[in-house]
Formats: structure tokens, C-alpha cells, sequence
């Protein structure tokens, strides 16, 4: 897959990192899951990219995004305002929108603040909001989760070097494959790359950017999400639970929802045909079949890498 590197610049002039790749609309945004750069679109991305035009952006702090010079500015709503300035930057005016895990509370976000620019949504083993209240169906991470942030903002450094050391390591790997992912569906280099990702993002960012979406919920507008929505579930998510995507589908009216046989939070990995096939599925009865060439397109601004 052929692509091209591109700089957009946010209100607080943060340089969001974007990529683009294909031809056709509507043009596919892709939404990364918190301390994730593009792993999870290792599959969809390209499939999707034969037909239409496909973005996929860092968040600040993330991938090749810069950091934001402002500490407190690392919040789901700058993320938002991160993404309207890639559009910008894109020439695009009405996208499709596919979240993955956080980047579905981005995706819902961006079209409470502004409908007329979303077409669609993709939402994938995501949470309408407080993801950390449902995790593994417990609120354990919910509670430990205010004593280590208090730690981390107490000891940056060492939580920085922490992070980088512990997260990548072989033991990281195994307790993933033991209780997270399915170990019979997904490569072990996949996750490794994830967990590479991971350490590679700033621990006080990441920490600030998760309390903020453990207190974001965009529940209240699920009814007024009126564009075709495909919502795509893991069986086994330990994460987000299946039933977090059950009840958005039944929140969300006319939303389509596949749950994938074994899956876990990393689903498109494991089930990499299955979500190619049902996405384009999506496309062709919603939007008209293969893409084509989006009428008075704006070509991409700003600088280009």
C-alpha cells in the first residue's frame, strides 16, 4: 500500500502526523485505540485502500505526532480538535469515520460536535464511554486507576522510564497472549508491535489522555446518530465487553452489528478477512458500491514528509 506523510496543525500548533493511501469515497478516517500508532489497521487498512481513499493520523504524543507543549492539553476533546484539523488538512469534507477502542469515543465525539462532517461510523470493540468502569466487567481499574495517576504526576521520570523498560518486555508479551488476546488467531509480532508503540508514548500523557476518556460518555447521543453505523464486536473482549457493543447497537437507530467469533480486543487481527469483507460490505450497500473520485476534491495543505 502506497502512501503519502503529512503534517496538520492543531489549535495549540501540536503537528498531527498523517498518512494517506488510495483513491475513492467516501474517504475512511482511521481512529487509533489509546497508546496505538496503525497496528491494529495492519489488515483493514490496505483492503480498504483498493477502493477508497484511506487516512490514518497519530494523536498527539502517539506514532509521529508531536507532544503538545501544554501538559493539560491531552484530553479526548484535543483529540477531537486533532482530527478536524486533519480533515482540514486533507481537503475532506465528509468522511467515514472507523474508531478502534478509544478511537471509538473519538469517532462519537467527532459527530456530536460536528454531524454535517461524518458520513458513516465504523465503530470496533469500543465503548460508547468510561471504558475503565467495564473492564474484564470489574471496577477495579477504575479505582487503582486515580492512585496511579497521583503516582505517575509524582514521579514522571521514573514512571517514564518504567514505561519504556516494562511494557515491551517478553513477560509483557505472555501475560498479553494468556489472558488478553486470543494466542490461536493472533501473530505474536502484532502484539509486539503494539506493545512497541506503547512505550514509545509519553507515561504522563498517557495517563492524562486516559483519565480523560475513563470520564468522557457519549451514551446521551447515541439516539441522534443518524448515519449508517457498523458496529464490530469481540466475543471475548475482556477490554470494552461484547455487551458494551450490544447495547450501542441498540442505542444507535438502523446500526448493523457483527460479533467476531473468539475475538478479543484486537479483533481485526484475528479475524482480518471477515472484517474486510463485512466492512466493504458496508460501503457498497451505504455508499454506492466500489468508491470513486469525490467530486471538487481539495488537495492536502500543509507541509508534507
Amino acid at each position: 500500500m502506497q502512501q503519502t506523510e503529512h503534517l496538520a496543525t492543531a489549535r495549540d500548533d501540536t503537528r498531527i502526523h498523517w498518512t494517506s493511501a488510495g483513491a475513492g469515497s467516501p474517504t475512511a478516517v482511521l481512529c487509533d485505540g489509546i497508546g496505538c500508532a496503525g497496528y491494529i489497521w495492519r489488515f483493514l487498512a490496505p483492503e480498504l485502500a483498493r477502493r477508497h481513499r484511506v487516512i490514518h493520523w497519530n494523536y498527539r504524543g502517539h506514532g509521529r505526532s508531536e507532544r503538545p507543549t501544554d501538559p493539560a492539553r491531552a484530553t479526548l476533546a484535543d483529540c477531537v480538535d486533532d482530527l478536524l484539523a486533519v480533515l482540514d488538512a486533507a481537503g475532506e469534507r465528509r468522511v467515514v469515520l472507523v474508531g478502534h477502542s478509544m478511537g471509538v469515543q473519538v469517532a462519537l465525539e467527532a459527530h456530536r460536535r460536528v454531524p454535517e462532517r461524518i458520513a458513516g461510523l465504523i465503530l470496533v470493540c469500543g465503548s460508547a464511554g468510561r471504558p475503565l468502569d467495564t473492564v474484564h466487567d470489574l471496577p477495579l481499574l477504575a479505582a487503582a486507576f486515580p492512585h496511579a495517576r497521583a503516582l505517575v504526576e509524582r514521579l514522571p521520570g521514573v514512571a517514564r522510564i518504567l514505561f519504556r523498560t516494562l511494557v515491551p518486555t517478553r513477560a509483557s508479551l505472555e501475560a498479553a497472549l494468556l489472558l488478553e488476546v486470543n494466542r490461536k488467531l493472533v501473530a505474536r509480532e502484532d502484539l509486539i508491535r503494539y506493545l512497541e508503540d506503547l512505550a514509545d508514548v509519553d507515561a504522563p500523557l498517557f495517563v492524562r489522555l486516559l483519565e480523560s476518556a475513563a470520564a468522557t460518555d457519549a451514551s446521551d447521543h447515541l439516539p441522534a446518530v443518524a448515519v449508517p453505523t457498523l458496529i464490530l464486536a469481540g466475543e471475548d473482549d475482556t477490554f470494552t465487553p461484547m455487551w458494551l457493543s450490544v447495547k450501542m447497537h441498540a442505542a444507535i437507530p438502523g446500526s448493523e452489528l457483527l460479533v467476531l467469533p473468539g475475538g478479543t480486543h484486537v479483533g481485526p487481527l484475528e479475524h482480518p478477512e471477515l472484517c474486510a469483507l463485512r466492512t466493504e460490505k458496508f460501503f457498497a450497500e451505504h455508499f454506492g458500491g466500489a468508491g470513486h473520485t469525490a467530486p471538487g476534491a481539495v488537495p492536502p495543505a500543509g507541509p508534507g514528509r
